[in-house]
């Protein structure tokens, strides 16, 4: 690598996502990407977990169109409100210009809602539990990086109607523990965070952050949590007919999270060879290297393509690299691509009914070929471990608590909090920092607001984001 994670993460970062055939930043449209197939299929594993996740929980995919008439966008104020800066409008079809201006989806809540209530008639209808794996498009004014910050972002987004707010927070309690297992997949460690009142989405009662600390120490929110009440329902006229007879409207919850769930990925396991994937969306989970000697070539391949098709027949993801090149230069490849095992086999270890195991951490375990499927399932499952633990620490570390910050602290600062806006805003004006909300479960605090002195009611976290 020529410029290495431990002593400049942006550059490394720039570099990585291209050396590592994740995407392609040339195309020329600023914040506009272009997905390489090895990026993609990490990506489309990603997105994978996400729909086992929801197929568990009776969600239905949808998919909507793309386009959103802007008379739909008012309909709800605080929403255009939100996002009418980040908005790319199409005004002409061909030379002709539109009667009424369409946008490019930043988000789905408008389009979505307006057809709910052709969908809903009565409370045999509801729970409605729907999602959709799609792009969204927002100018994006800051400095974009791959994944992390663009303009057209691939987007998961559940959206769901239930009859009352007991049912739409039991939503939100199932979105919370779906977010549990999705995070161990990725290796992930989150934090959960209920956003302020000025900070919450545009048209939400609430909404929850789940929130990363990446190796910059700035933080960058991975997904969200929204609960909406009747706050779209009403504008949209989404309701239900009760048993009585009566009409009710529907409260409703959203769930979303976008590609910046590799961003993240990359950005908390690489390291300066590379990226190292999570097993659960490493496109190729194990490689066979042959190692090659004059006149055992026929004996290596042909035990090599033995051990591909066992393992190919436990169903992992596995890749024979039989190319005519040099052992040294395959490794550094699928170091580089984050591939979690490396099962290399020379003349040697044919001899002695042996393989050599190699993890993408370094840890190299000679077994028997006997043992080896074995081997592959405790490594793989030892590998993702290793990765979560490294994660876990690295943030915990990066967690603080004080009752008088002070500015140029790094990481997430816990303050104690009275709950005030204006304390609130206060501290992040003269810490040039972002809140990223209050603890989530809520964190008993027995402290006082450094900005007022008055008794505080909770803890609430400041961070660098992106």
């Amino acid at each position: 690598m020529a410029v290495l994670k431990s002593t400049d993460f942006d550059e490394w970062y720039n570099e990585i996502v291209e050396r590592a055939d994740l995407c392609d930043k040339r195309y020329p449209v600023k914040g506009m990407n272009v997905w390489r197939p090895y990026g993609w299929e990490v990506l489309q594993n990603i997105d994978a977990l996400i729909r086992e996740e929801l197929k568990k929980t009776h969600h239905q995919e949808v998919y909507f169109p793309l386009l959103i008439p802007e008379k739909l966008f008012k309909k709800e104020a605080d929403h255009i409100k939100g996002f009418d800066a980040q908005v790319y409008w199409v005004t002409h079809a061909g030379e002709n210009k539109l009667e009424e201006r369409l946008l490019l989806r930043p988000t789905s809540e408008t389009a979505i809602y307006s057809i709910y209530p052709l969908w809903i008639r009565s409370h045999a209808d509801l729970p409605l539990k729907t999602f959709q794996i799609v792009n969204t498009f927002r100018y994006e004014t800051k400095m974009t990086k791959a994944f992390l910050r663009v303009r057209e972002i691939h987007f998961f987004e559940s959206h769901t109607c239930h009859r009352d707010f007991k049912d739409a927070e039991r939503q939100i309690q199932e979105d919370l523990e779906m977010a549990q297992g999705f995070f161990k997949n990725l290796c992930l460690p989150y934090l959960l965070s209920k956003r302020p009142e000025w900070d919450k989405f545009a048209g939400a009662f609430y909404s929850i952050g789940i929130d990363v600390i990446l190796p910059s120490k700035r933080v960058i929110q991975l997904g969200s949590i929204h609960q909406y009440k009747e706050n779209f329902s009403r504008p949209f006229g989404i309701t239900y007919e009760d048993e009585e007879g009566n009409h009710q409207y529907c409260h409703q919850t959203t769930y979303g999270m976008s590609e910046r769930l590799l961003g993240a990925t990359i950005s908390i396991h690489g390291d300066d060879k590379g990226i190292s994937l999570p097993p659960s969306v490493a496109p190729i989970q194990v490689v066979i290297i042959p190692i090659i000697f004059k006149g055992k070539e026929e004996m290596v391949q042909k035990k090599c393509q033995e051990v591909y098709e066992k393992i190919e027949n436990q169903g992992w993801r596995v890749h024979l690299d039989d190319r005519d090149s040099t052992p040294g230069g395959k490794y550094y490849e699928w170091e580089l691509k984050g591939v979690p095992l490396r099962v290399d086999i020379g003349p040697r270890d044919i001899e002695k009914g042996t393989v050599t195991l190699v993890r993408r951490d370094g840890k190299k375990i000679e077994m028997l070929e006997t043992t080896l499927l074995d081997g592959i399932k405790k490594e793989m499952d030892d590998y993702g471990e290793s990765l979560m633990h490294q994660a876990q620490t690295f943030s915990d570390n990066l967690i603080h608590r004080s009752d008088s910050p002070k500015k140029g602290m790094e990481g997430i600062i816990e303050v104690p909090w009275c709950g005030d806006e204006t304390c609130g805003l206060e501290m992040e004006e003269e810490l040039d920092m972002k809140t990223l909300g209050t603890p989530i479960p809520t964190v008993e605090c027995m402290g006082t607001c450094p900005r007022c002195g008055k008794t505080a009611t909770t803890w609430v976290r400041l961070a660098h984001t992106y």
